[in-house]
């Protein structure tokens, strides 16, 4: 995968790998993945005039009287398959631009939405780069009751390899289609586990982090097992996050680095700071939009619930990794709230476009919280100004409905489905007779 792949390339690594389907995929608004396959003998002409299907099938796009849609392959993302049969043709991926009929783009395209957010920040001169951090579980079946495969903790060598040969396949196989892993480890929960992609332009890893949420399952299934990228399976242990790494570049240089600076930290990244704590509430939706995602945003399992920042706690909304000499590129802040269930096009636009909404209005940036946030009494909380993130999806829902923030960032169309899609969840969850009602009234009612 090049990020300068023009179409005769394209075509050139057709032919040179045998390519006999290509898969074109997009991302509906709640982040599933969709696909439909060409055959080679259709590349160019879908590269020059893309390939027409119905939207109304799709969740959150065309209504049943504007169906028709086109999916415009992007050959910057062109890359082979290696799980798939190679004997008699091998299977491409390109990832397409949601396109309307007549050539325009589809507002309600998550991968459009992202576009156009980069395309504000390149206007004020920067590019967004952004290094994701997503967990997931291993689980011997799909079943309500899941089974862990192992008792590891956090970076343990678990006895039982069966993981590490799975994150290794996976690994290999990222590699092989060009995208950059940093490392993989055991995490905090039992078969809890982490790859870490190598930060690089937001587009480009929403790209990665679709393809990465696939392998991993695709792998997981070829040997027997289950991966589930659910923010809280289990419910007396730590929950999975997407702590997101992120900062600004002017050029070659960081924009987030100031050396004179105590912390290293520049006035950009501080007013930057400063957008994501004020917005944090407004975009939770879009970075946790699912009913079980405010299952892990509780005190006590590692993940935040609280609006602060730190150079080095981990309780906190947003952590500021310390500075290394010499790794003055490294510089950047990590958001730690949302979950790698979420759709990342548009959760990468919406930190995007908070962090641009300090520096541009100059948010001033409250002082870093080196206690631990949840270890304060509420009225501690309160006098130092330390707000709450929502508590679960309907709060979510309540504040993003109201958020000019949100409705600026991904459109009015997209806005309103995501908040009827939601409600839709919720109504559809709050109705649920569940088994800790049971077990905890019927005794006694």
């Amino acid at each position: 995968m090049s990020a300068s792949m023009d179409k005769e390339e394209v075509l050139e690594q057709a032919r040179a790998n045998n390519v006999k389907f290509i898969k074109l995929w997009f991302t509906d608004i709640l982040g599933y993945l969709k696909s439909f396959a060409i055959t080679v003998g259709e590349l160019e002409l879908s590269m020059a005039e893309g390939q027409g299907f119905d939207g109304s099938s799709i969740q959150g796009f065309a209504r049943i009287d504007e169906s028709d849609m086109v999916a415009m392959p992007d050959p910057t993302t062109f890359a082979i398959l290696p799980w798939r049969p190679q004997e008699g043709g091998a299977v491409a991926r390109m990832f397409c631009d949601i396109l309307r009929p007549d050539g325009s783009p589809y507002d309600c395209d998550p991968r459009y939405v992202l576009k156009r957010n980069l395309e504000r920040a390149a206007k004020l001169g920067y590019t967004f780069y952004v290094g994701p951090e997503l967990e997931y579980f291993y689980f011997e079946t799909s079943d309500p009751d899941p089974q862990v495969l192992d008792r590891g903790g956090y970076f343990d060598v678990t006895p039982r390899d069966e993981a590490v040969d799975l994150r290794r396949e996976t690994v290999l196989i990222l590699e092989k289609m060009g995208i950059a892993v940093e490392y993989s480890h055991h995490e905090v929960a039992p078969s809890q586990h982490e790859i870490d992609l190598r930060y690089t332009n937001a587009l480009r890893m929403a790209d990665a982090a679709m393809t990465y949420r696939l392998i991993v399952k695709e792998v997981a299934l070829r040997h027997g097992v289950y991966a589930t990228f659910m923010p809280k399976p289990l419910l007396t242990e730590n929950g999975s996050g997407m702590h997101t790494h992120q900062s600004l570049f002017k050029g070659e240089d960081n924009a987030f680095f100031d050396r004179d600076d105590p912390m290293h930290l520049s006035a950009v990244a501080r007013k930057y700071i400063a957008g994501l704590l004020r917005h944090a509430p407004e975009i939770t939706l879009v970075t946790n939009q699912w009913v079980n995602s405010y299952k892990r945003l509780v005190p006590g399992y590692e993940a935040p619930a609280y609006l602060s920042w730190a150079l080095r706690n981990r309780s906190d909304l947003i952590r500021v990794p310390t500075y290394k000499p010499g790794r003055a590129n490294a510089t950047r802040v990590e958001y730690r709230s949302p979950d790698p269930a979420c759709n990342p096009y548009l959760a990468f636009a919406v930190m995007l476009a908070a962090g641009l909404e300090g520096i541009e209005n100059e948010y001033e940036c409250p002082l870093p919280c080196e206690r631990n946030v949840y270890e304060m009494s509420s009225e501690e909380r309160e006098a130092l100004g330390i707000g709450s993130l929502p508590p679960d999806l309907f709060s979510a829902i309540s504040v993003a409905e109201e958020s000019e923030l949100l409705k600026k960032t991904l459109g009015e169309e997209m806005h309103n489905k995501l908040i009827e899609n939601k409600k839709i969840e919720w109504d559809r969850y709050r109705v649920q007779v569940t088994d800790w009602e049971l077990n905890q009234y019927l005794p006694v009612l």
